[in-house]
């Protein structure tokens, strides 16, 4: 299950230095705009301490760790919903994710520009979301041009459309993202076909210094910024993106005695992964065994023979049942023979609704 978040931003707020540091790559990321022409995109683990104790009760051959697709897009600028800089293009690669993560500068650095002159983040969220909201109007407006006659006509679907969008015309002219706008569940299922930006859900990472990073709320930048995320319900998280570049270079006991040093105890990048996996309404089972451990990511929401499809497709069409039980009843138990002999190994059907932290093994038969 491909999914990905984009990592969007003004130019220079630390974009491509965050992406070095999710995927342990090295990805240019230079000191000017428009340094990434091209969108990168990146694979990361998902971490999960689930799986590492998993581990130590089945010391399998090979462990698979659950994973999510990053996309560092290059700096958008004012104008980019009318082509300027690299507007259209990089509006585009945005349109593929499926949620952003929207970098902001929270530090004053006299070495590093800022495309505007001076640091100020709430005015360069403000700029991202209208170019956004104008590129979206735009979508928004051809399709009105298309169902309006026929909506006047009482053609069968099209007024339903035409009022949609003329709620959507409406917000986007007073520059509310589509996220922020009250639609029944039809409503937003609809507008998936159209893959409008502003529809996508956002966390805004805030971008600021080491000496900052130990006490994020002494920043006053990134309390401009949690307090413009909480306004839109959405997520805001402290990173210093310089020094989780570093950290991505180190193994997990460096790591892990590195961020105790700084008083803080998970990783900023950690908080991002574990968020945007959870903004798409992510979940996580296993399958286990001593060849294999392994985690696989689904759609809150899904059955059982959903699940076992995205194992392979013949699981889903030949599914007969589920063998399951839960990750903390294994953690009471250690063994399945234990957790046998305590009836908290079920049966489970078509109905099933799949609960993250599952450990199952499907019978199928093709």
């Amino acid at each position: 299950m491909a999914l990905t978040a984009g990592i969007v931003g003004l130019p220079n707020v630390g974009k491509s230095t965050l992406f070095n540091a999710i995927t342990n790559s090295q990805v240019l990321a230079e000191n000017y705009p428009f340094a990434t022409i091209n969108p990168n995109v990146g694979v990361v683990e998902v971490p999960d301490e689930r799986m590492d104790e998993i581990v130590k009760l089945f010391h399998p051959k090979k462990t698979i760790y659950t994973t999510f697709e990053f996309t560092d897009i290059a700096g958008l600028v004012k104008g980019a919903s009318k082509g300027e800089g690299l507007g259209n293009q990089f509006l585009s690669h945005i349109r593929q994710t499926d949620a952003i993560c929207h970098v902001v500068r929270c530090f004053d650095d006299p070495d590093i520009m800022h495309v505007d002159g001076t640091v100020d983040p709430v005015r360069d969220i403000e700029v991202i979301n209208y170019e956004l909201c104008i590129a979206d109007l735009d979508t928004v407006v051809n399709r009105i041009g298309r169902v309006e006659r026929k909506a006047q006509t009482k053609e069968k679907g099209a007024l339903e459309e035409y009022t949609i969008l003329k709620k959507l015309k409406e917000a986007l002219e007073a520059g509310t993202p589509v996220r922020l706008v009250e639609l029944s569940d039809n409503e937003k299922e609809y507008l998936k076909g159209f893959s409008l930006l502003t529809a996508k859900p956002v966390i805004y990472v805030a971008n600021m210094s080491d000496e900052d990073i130990a006490d994020p709320s002494s920043n006053h930048y990134y309390q401009e910024v949690k307090k413009f995320a909480e306004g839109e319900g959405s997520a805001c998280i402290a990173i210093c993106a310089r020094m989780e570049e570093e950290l991505s270079g180190m193994d997990k006991e460096e790591k892990k005695a590195f961020l105790a040093d700084l008083g803080i105890t998970r990783s900023g990048l950690e908080e991002i992964i574990q968020a945007a996996y959870h903004l798409l309404g992510l979940r996580t089972f296993f399958t286990v065994g001593e060849p294999e451990c392994r985690a696989w990511t689904y759609r809150d929401g899904m059955k059982a023979p959903q699940c076992a499809g995205i194992i392979h497709t013949d699981f889903e069409k030949g599914f007969i049942r589920a063998e399951i039980y839960s990750y903390d009843d294994l953690m009471e138990y250690k063994t399945e023979v234990a957790l046998k002999e305590h009836g908290k190994i079920r049966l489970e059907g078509k109905e099933y609704l799949m609960q993250d932290g599952d450990i199952v093994f499907f019978r199928f038969n093709v």
